[in-house]
């Protein structure tokens, strides 16, 4: 019994010694996210059961940026090497729903290292998203995802990602988004690199990307499809210019849609005081077939009350041709064919 009782007491004094060196050995988790909603109008929302053209108020919700909440970890393995990992979800603001899965924006675990990069495996944004920072906007609902309907900001699931270390200003990433179905590994897959170089005021970016259907194959631009985009930013004084030309094909879409997408922009961020920021851009698209023709202007501002808290407005005007009928802002309900479409909206943003 004494016997016993010296081995435990030695455990617990083993422990006491050692808990202090595991625990300084994790860095802290940090609890992160943002909060954004507002008002918003947007006309001409055509209703093909009433064969008529309406327009709505709405409480809007993410069209300036994702409401979303998350929690990131950082472990020092030692030698340079780290365990990390990042859990996000994504919310409607105005009800709460997070479209059923507690982490629908990402969900990954890795390994970094300042030598060679960082190994991410579990569910992230698809590479397309990587867009981002060619769009004057920051991806708003009316930016540069509204006319090619969404396709460069999906997720990805079933991720493996692997990202190189800055190299002079140069640095890369790869992904696959594996499909998972036995007997045909391209069903239900993705893939793609980005590639980016930032020196002092310019930054390019370049980026390929394919999402393949149940099939494998490639038969909807807006959806199942190769993108490439190319682009970059440059920056003088209080302004901050955008150029960017989108390419997207799907060779195996039927004659009734479109096979070929051209889409460009260009536009400015320009500070006009450390809180204001002014935006313009404007977007054009093109189709080989079916999908037609639009273009799409926008204008807004920012307004940073504090570091956490800003006040945002944008107004947006599409004008559809050739048979399009894309929307103003993607979302919210396409006008009719060849019809022109505006949006209003204005809200707060707070980050914590």
């Amino acid at each position: 019994m004494k016997a016993a009782l010296r081995t435990i007491s030695l455990g617990v004094a083993c422990a006491a010694v050692l808990a202090p060196q595991i625990a300084s050995a994790q860095s802290t988790v940090t609890l992160y996210g943002r909060v954004v909603s507002g008002l918003a109008y947007i006309d001409h929302v055509f209703d093909p059961v009433a064969n008529a053209s309406f327009s709505k108020s709405m409480v809007a919700s993410n069209q300036w940026g994702t409401s979303m909440w998350g929690m990131k970890g950082k472990e020092d393995l030692g030698g340079g090497l780290a365990a990390n990992f990042l859990l996000e979800s994504g919310f409607e603001l105005k009800n709460g729903s997070t479209g059923g899965a507690l982490f629908n924006r990402r969900a990954y675990v890795g390994l970094s290292n300042d030598s060679w990069g960082s190994f991410r495996l579990g569910k992230n944004l698809f590479i397309s998203n990587d867009v981002w920072d060619l769009d004057p906007t920051g991806q708003q609902w009316v930016g540069s995802a509204t006319l090619v309907r969404g396709r460069n900001w999906p997720g990805a699931n079933n991720v493996v990602e692997y990202s190189t270390p800055n190299m002079g200003g140069f640095n890369a990433t790869a992904q696959i988004s594996l499909g998972e179905q036995a007997g045909n590994s391209k069903a239900n897959r993705g893939e793609g690199i980005s590639l980016t170089y930032a020196n002092q005021d310019l930054m390019l970016r370049a980026i390929y990307s394919q999402r393949h259907n149940a099939a494998g194959t490639f038969t909807d631009v807006f959806s199942t499809s190769k993108e490439t985009i190319i682009g970059g930013t440059y920056k003088f004084g209080p302004a901050k210019l955008y150029a960017a030309y989108d390419y997207i094909t799907a060779p195996e879409a039927t004659l009734a849609a479109a096979s070929k997408l051209k889409h460009a922009w260009v536009g400015v961020r320009y500070d006009v005081t450390p809180a204001l920021t002014l935006i313009g851009s404007v977007f054009h698209v093109k189709s080989d077939r079916v999908a037609g023709k639009a273009t799409l202007g926008m204008v807004g501002a920012d307004y940073s009350m504090s570091k956490r808290t800003l006040l945002y407005a944008t107004f947006g005007n599409v004008s559809n041709s050739n048979g399009a009928n894309f929307g103003v802002d993607g979302v919210s309900g396409n006008p009719a064919v060849n019809q022109s479409q505006r949006t209003i909206y204005a809200g707060i943003a707070h980050s914590f």
